[in-house]
């Protein structure tokens, strides 16, 4: 599989879109996923925009228990890194992080304009 470095400073804002959930490896069993240190692996839908382009949303997984992050935040994502992956005839591209963190003072919902 190959990893490749991603520039999240060209990226645009990273914002929650998804507040962090475990990743299951067995839907059957509800097993949460672990890393290779035994600690629970979180998975946070990021929505991402760059100049004017339109928004994707990439899934971004992550090393234990992501803190403080709630939908609409602006993030901020260290370490971030692409895999190619294929399974038969699937293919994609999966996403992780050293770690996922609010950029305090973002507003965690939109504020709607109108009134007096």
């Amino acid at each position: 599989m190959q990893s490749i470095p991603v520039d999240t400073a060209r990226l645009g804002v990273l914002r929650c879109a998804i507040a962090p959930e475990t990743k299951i490896s067995n839907f059957e069993t509800q097993e949460v996923k672990k890393d290779r240190d035994g600690n629970p692996v979180w998975t946070v839908a990021v929505t991402v925009r760059q100049d004017g382009r339109r928004i994707s949303v990439i899934e971004i997984a992550v090393s234990g228990e992501p803190k403080g992050i709630e939908e609409g935040q602006i993030l901020r994502v260290t370490g971030l890194t692409a895999f190619m992956w294929s399974m038969g005839e699937r293919h994609g591209v999966s996403f992780r992080a050293d770690a996922i963190t609010p950029i305090h003072g973002t507003p965690a919902t939109p504020v709607k304009g109108g009134g007096a």
